[in-house]
């Protein structure tokens, strides 16, 4: 893992998640050099001095993003406004809910984010999914050198990454080369469900998953036979969630178990483990919607996978890293030892020697994130070979 700040995993974990999606380390220099003491600073003014460093860094990319448009230099243009994008995410997640310009914030974020996709041609389209009398956003992500129908891998974050992160750190690219098409969504509790439509989490992940198959069922460009399911950190709890209550599904990944949420939550209060975000129980009942400690403490006590998943019987990866801080390696084999239905149960844990060894392979997605884009692919009937 690397560290720039010594003192603070918080911080590093966004620093690394950034590297991950694409950030250039001379630019990471330059928005984190003078950060060092406002990494020891209590969460609200340090957070401030993080925001006001990176934004300042994406407000220039942008500026020479404009600067290469006026100059017909469109890919050029794209590239810096993707990692502008970056920066400005970043920036967003490590703020408090509510905090002055937060909204502002990740709207500018979704902007950004969108003219880079545009101006670049990259092969993503936003889409949206109906559900509850509203929309899920979601990027859509074409399986290359395919004709007819393709398999598609449905791709859900976790409590606090967005679909726009899942996208760039690269799962959808790599299983674009294998044959298999990609839907990354933002589920209710994240990203623009959360954000802009209020839409906070539900612990019966079916719900929601249904609706996206039923969606993915109207295209004639996805074969339904061939639908997986993806999820990343918490990602960890609803996916299997819904790959059991949900039988359309044709296998599912995990990426970063999430076995029993419940008790790291009662770890988390007892100090033990790392917090993922600052501001940390704040986040949590926003994303649940809770309206105080309590009744969070209520809503997490259904967030675990005991008596759920002797109901798969599709293929299922669990993976995990071996030095994962923040979820025990237990609870993946936890979730290994109970999917006793599935036709071919596989734990993989990411060591030392292919890397990828903490939380949900933050820290060096490539070959973890290879391993999972061929197992999808075999199990999908995609390809592994170009």
């Amino acid at each position: 893992m690397f560290k720039y700040f010594p003192t603070n995993y918080v911080w590093n974990l966004s620093v690394d998640l950034a590297i991950e999606m694409g950030a250039r380390i001379g630019e990471i220099e330059e928005m984190c050099a003078p950060l060092q003491d406002a990494a020891r600073q209590p969460d609200a003014e340090g957070t401030r001095a993080f925001r006001e460093s990176w934004a300042r860094m994406a407000d220039k990319l942008c500026d020479l993003a404009g600067e290469d448009e006026q100059r017909g230099r469109l890919i050029s243009a794209g590239d810096k406004c993707s990692r502008a994008a970056i920066y400005y995410l970043t920036a967003e997640r490590l703020q408090a809910h509510g905090a002055p310009g937060r909204a502002a914030l990740y709207q500018r974020f979704l902007d950004v984010f969108a003219k880079g996709i545009a101006l670049a041609g990259e092969n993503c389209q936003r889409v949206e999914i109906p559900y509850d009398g509203g929309v899920l956003s979601a990027l859509y992500v074409r399986a290359e050198h395919v004709t007819g129908p393709t398999p598609l891998l449905v791709q859900v974050n976790g409590l606090d990454s967005t679909k726009e992160m899942k996208y760039r750190v690269g799962l959808p690219r790599w299983l674009a080369q294998r044959g298999v098409s990609s839907l990354v969504v933002d589920q209710p509790g994240t990203g623009e469900a959360l954000r802009l439509h209020g839409m906070t989490a539900v612990y019966d992940s079916e719900r929601w998953a249904g609706k996206v198959v039923d969606w993915l069922e109207t295209r004639a460009d996805v074969d339904p036979r061939r639908i997986g399911m993806e999820g990343v950190s918490l990602g960890g709890y609803y996916c299997p969630r819904a790959v059991a209550f949900e039988p359309r599904f044709a296998c599912g990944v995990v990426w970063g178990a999430n076995h029993d949420w419940r008790d790291v939550q009662k770890k988390r209060l007892a100090k033990e483990g790392s917090f993922p975000v600052p501001h940390y129980w704040e986040h949590v009942r926003w994303v649940w919607g809770a309206k105080d400690m309590d009744d969070f403490m209520r809503i997490a006590e259904n967030v675990h996978l005991d008596g759920v998943l002797d109901r798969i019987r599709v293929p299922f990866l669990v993976t995990h890293g071996e030095k994962d801080s923040q979820i025990p390696l237990a609870w993946a084999e936890r979730t290994y030892e109970q999917l006793v239905n599935s036709p071919r149960r596989e734990l993989k844990v990411f060591t030392a020697r292919e890397g990828g060894v903490q939380h949900s392979s933050f820290d060096n997605s490539a070959n973890a994130g290879a391993y999972i884009a061929d197992w999808v692919a075999e199990t999908l009937r995609g390809r592994t070979v170009l």
